[in-house]
């Protein structure tokens, strides 16, 4: 089955993710932190203006601040945790972690994903290959831990880690090039890294995004998502949360 994904840079540094089901044309925008951005990048879709879903990874306003005005221009349904549809914009469908929902063609699983606030979810759609992860996993990162503890996060990334290895990550923060520099050092002999941080270097340099990753690359590259044990990746969270690199 194809789709197609579309980073739409929102606020400094946020991204929403615009996600399209060629077999039935469904549209579905992840996490809009503004509404301008998005409902211009609606306009250039096949169907101009359509969206069907608006899907939401946590309450933070810069991955909701634009839901309402994009639901009153485009009618979209609204889907998100019922753990957390009390800092929630009005939920059209309250989800649990295990749940199946169909989208287009295809479904969308909602994962349990705690740690960097307590009620984030993270959506994999298998059909599209792509896990929104919201503010969870980054590349070369995680999220900081707000409301979450350690072994909170250590179990959202060990879930992320067994998807397929092609999975697309999609993550709400241009965030890769800050991590590469406290990534290089955490594992400064690291091949694979070396290289992504050169690569990062230079998509950023041409004004390029870093995003999607895919879920191998982070596995050979991310020291969050490559911690042993709750204990290193404790370690690393509080070494990055101070870092000045």
């Amino acid at each position: 089955m194809s789709w197609t994904i579309r980073a739409v840079p929102n606020l400094s540094d946020n991204y929403a993710w615009l996600l399209r089901d060629e077999a039935t044309g469904t549209v579905a925008l992840c996490d809009p932190g503004e509404a301008a951005p998005n409902l211009a990048a609606l306009q250039d879709m096949p169907e101009p203006g359509r969206l069907d879903w608006v899907l939401l990874t946590h309450h933070h306003p810069d991955h909701i601040d634009g839901v309402a005005e994009v639901v009153k221009a485009t009618g979209a349904r609204v889907l998100g945790a019922a753990a957390d549809a009390h800092r929630l914009p009005k939920l059209d469908i309250a989800v649990q972690p295990g749940d199946h929902i169909p989208l287009g063609s295809g479904s969308i699983e909602v994962l349990d994903s705690p740690g960097h606030t307590i009620g984030h979810i993270a959506l994999y759609i298998a059909d599209a290959h792509a896990v929104l992860c919201g503010d969870t996993l980054f590349s070369l990162g995680c999220g900081r831990l707000l409301e979450g503890t350690p072994a909170d996060m250590y179990r959202a990334l060990q879930l992320l880690d067994a998807l397929p290895g092609d999975t697309l990550i999609l993550c709400g923060h241009e965030y890769t090039e800050s991590n590469a520099r406290f990534a290089l050092t955490v594992e400064p002999e690291n091949a694979a890294l070396q290289a992504r941080a050169e690569e990062v270097r230079q998509l950023r340099k041409a004004g390029e995004p870093t995003l999607p990753t895919t879920l191998d690359q982070e596995r050979a590259t991310n020291p969050f998502l490559r911690a042993k044990d709750v204990a290193e990746l404790a370690a690393r969270r509080a070494g990055k949360d101070v870092f000045k690199g």
